[in-house]
């Protein structure tokens, strides 16, 4: 799903959110010290304690988590449960979302390091099927798809929002009717259809199905023996299910069915994943000395564009300079009710990969986690700071209970307002009414404002999994603003029809004399 490419982004981009809200909180949880934590030393004790201590105070229902120091396996262990009640071991199957792209830029490498594809040779040269409704996409290169420059983007082609394909095949001739976002080579958008076409591409060129490439190339040579790509979700371990966080608590949610193959399909376990990130940190060679890329290309694929210049995204990892002058090398993955991240440290040659059973936004578990383990791979204590949602979640729990009752309020107060309003002419109370439809026009937006601050196209549907407090609250607002201008508007056509028959009804109903006023005129 949409790449949030480091905690801090990731907050930026909330606090946007509910800074649209209006509510005055803070995006960045206070992070609270470990209890047990007494050293920071990166070792399978340290790290179970930051672990289990994050579990028990966020209540994460289940991680695994892998860790690595060069060609070594420093510690790799699951926590808690699925959302099928199995306990999480370091052999559980769990889906790794988007860190997918990084394995799938590298069987593209593969092909190049073969002499059977040039990066920058446009695609349509290898897959002629690739086009689109654009003239412009003849000339996307395969490197610009990998980089994700290409100019597709979700404002153009929302995947997510459309009907799901079955196969890679199916997923690129979807794209015939779609049209650019911008000139291809002049700005980075993510979008996941690129590694559709990537991975399209490798079954082309290489003459086999995608998932088998994966498997003879990179994972049975890395003996990530519990690997594979899957086509969709519905053929993940117990179809993706997962958990959702809401109000300080989770609960769980099955996966919709979406096309993963490519750009989001991989499924592994915390054993695997530690040998693809002894792969990375070991210049393209396994734990054993099987070597599965050149140094040459293992740096190529973290390595950005020099053009455009908006973007630290490489093939499949983004790099960040760090305040200390220090470099990470990172992904994340984000499923509905999945969260991953991959960090790679090359100064220390330090791997860091968790996998957890919450989805996105709300669940912001994965990168977490990492970065306490980041603190800890530098000698620094580890900090448990909950998910922003801990705390926003009762922020909006409070602006839903006001709204529930601003709509009560509103309803029995209806006929007042209509008294009031009775004598304006009907153009100004139109007028009058038409802000108690902002929290109506809010809600059915909130899916298209949640994919403009994170260039992800969504439906309302999803947005339940995403941030399901928000929609609550958006959802009682809006229900309260329906209920109160459906009681003034019916209240102000009863008024005004016994005012036409000139019965009084309440005090001071009849807008055109006063009580006094009728009382003087009647006979003596």
């Amino acid at each position: 799903m949409k790449l949030f490419t480091v905690l801090a982004g990731t907050r930026r981009r909330l606090g946007t959110v509910l800074a649209t809200l209006g509510i005055a909180i803070a995006a960045t949880a206070v992070p609270t010290p470990s209890a047990a934590q007494s050293t920071a030393t990166l070792d399978p004790a340290s790290i179970d304690r930051f672990v289990r201590d994050y579990l028990e105070q966020t209540r994460l229902p289940g991680a695994v988590v892998a860790v690595t120091k060069g060609d070594q396996v420093v510690h790799t262990a699951g926590y808690g449960d699925t959302a099928s009640g199995q306990a999480v071991t370091e052999r559980t199957r769990l889906p790794v979302a988007s860190l997918s792209k990084s394995m799938t830029a590298l069987a593209v490498m593969q092909l190049v390091e073969a002499g059977k594809v040039d990066l920058d040779q446009p695609v349509h040269r290898y897959l002629p099927e690739f086009t689109m409704a654009d003239r412009r996409s003849q000339e996307i290169t395969v490197r610009q798809v990998l980089t994700q420059t290409s100019g597709m983007a979700d404002s153009a082609y929302p995947d997510l929002t459309r009907a799901q394909p079955h196969t890679l095949k199916e997923a690129v001739a979807a794209m015939r009717e779609a049209h650019l976002a911008t000139a291809p080579g002049t700005r980075h958008r993510y979008h996941n259809p690129n590694y559709f076409v990537a991975a399209r591409l490798v079954e082309v060129v290489s003459g086999q199905p995608f998932a088998d490439y994966l498997s003879a190339k990179l994972f049975e040579p890395l003996r990530m023996t519990h690997t594979a790509s899957v086509d969709t979700t519905t053929e993940m371990p117990d179809q993706a299910r997962g958990y959702v966080r809401a109000y300080g608590t989770t609960f769980s949610r099955p996966h919709p069915r979406w096309f993963t193959a490519g750009g989001h399909g991989v499924v592994t376990t915390a054993d695997d994943l530690s040998q693809w990130l002894i792969a990375q940190n070991n210049q393209g060679v396994s734990a054993d000395g099987r070597r599965i890329a050149t140094a040459r290309t293992i740096e190529l694929t973290r390595t950005p564009p020099k053009a455009p210049k908006d973007t630290d995204y490489a093939m499949g990892w983004m790099r960040n300079q760090q305040s200390d002058g220090t470099e990470e090398i990172q992904h994340t993955g984000q499923l509905l009710t999945h969260n991953s991240m991959a960090i790679l440290l090359p100064d220390s040659r330090i791997g860091i990969a968790v996998v957890t059973n919450t989805g996105l936004i709300s669940g912001d578990d994965a990168a977490q986690l990492s970065q306490g383990l980041v603190d800890l791979a530098r000698g620094k204590s580890p900090e448990v700071a909950e998910p922003f949602s801990m705390t926003a979640d009762w922020v909006l729990a409070a602006l839903t209970l006001l709204a529930t009752g601003l709509g009560v309020r509103g309803v029995l107060r209806a006929r007042r307002w209509a008294r009031h309003t009775a004598r304006r002419p009907w153009w100004r109370t139109v007028l009058r009414l038409l802000p108690q439809a902002l929290p109506i026009l809010f809600l059915t937006q909130l899916a298209s404002l949640l994919g403009l601050l994170m260039n992800r196209s969504g439906t309302l549907t999803q947005t339940t999994y995403a941030w399901p407090a928000l929609v609550v609250c958006a959802a009682a607002g809006s229900l309260a603003s329906t209920a109160v201008i459906t009681a003034r508007a019916l209240a102000l056509v009863r008024y005004r029809q016994r005012a036409r028959h000139g019965a009084g009804g309440d005090e001071g109903d009849t807008p055109f004399a006063t009580r006094d006023e009728h009382q003087a005129l009647r006979p003596v």
